[in-house]
């Protein structure tokens, strides 16, 4: 379930500093709290959105078995917060907190943003276009998932698990992928470092 390797040490020992288990890895419990309030709260959309999350977390263990790359525990941590707050949004915040769409979409957008921005400088690419384009396309394709799914279940009389707002949301939520691409565009480099090197 987790990934037990050390990835980093302390300048004062051999503690780790960080661990796998001991961050991503509590965030995955708390990702399956949601998971179970959803169900006592009969929530759909916290049951479904917490299982995406949870699989979501396990990315960067697949992406390690399958090839040279070596996450840092805080890339890991960054991905599981990610994953967390939005499935913790579907239980209200996303309602009833005022920015928190803001905060999920930047870091999702980022998290995607990131791995286009990886993919193309590992291949010797520029990665601006690649970086702006896969961000933009699937933030505009999410949004139209949203929405037919929230139309549908209108439709169908049930709770949906993705709720459209407005056209206005939709377009602040567009702006704040944007602004997870140029996070990554401008400190890629320099955070992304590790995950640059090609495997040959």
């Amino acid at each position: 379930m987790f990934n037990l390797r050390n990835h980093s040490s302390s300048q004062a020992g051999d503690q780790p500093v960080w661990s796998d288990l001991d961050m991503a890895g509590s965030l995955r419990y708390a990702i399956i709290a949601v998971f179970i309030i959803g169900i006592r709260q009969r929530n759909p959309g916290a049951v479904v959105n917490a299982v995406l999350a949870y699989f979501g977390t396990c990315v960067p263990d697949i992406v390690e078995r399958e090839s040279a790359i070596e996450f840092r525990p805080w890339q890991r941590l960054y991905v599981a917060t990610a994953m967390l707050l939005h499935a913790i949004g579907m239980l209200g915040p996303y309602d009833d907190i005022r920015g928190w769409d803001h905060v999920t979409h930047t870091l999702s957008a980022s998290i995607v943003g990131g791995a286009t921005f990886v993919a193309a400088k590992r291949r010797g690419k520029d990665p601006l276009r690649p970086t702006l384009g896969s961000v933009i396309t699937l933030g505009v394709l999410w949004e139209i998932t949203e929405y037919l799914i929230h139309a549908t279940a209108n439709r169908l009389g049930v709770n949906p698990i993705l709720v459209f707002y407005s056209r206005k949301d939709t377009v602040l939520d567009l702006v704040f992928n944007l602004v997870g691409a140029f996070l990554v565009i401008v400190f890629g480099n320099r955070y992304l470092a590790n995950l640059l090197e090609s495997d040959g």
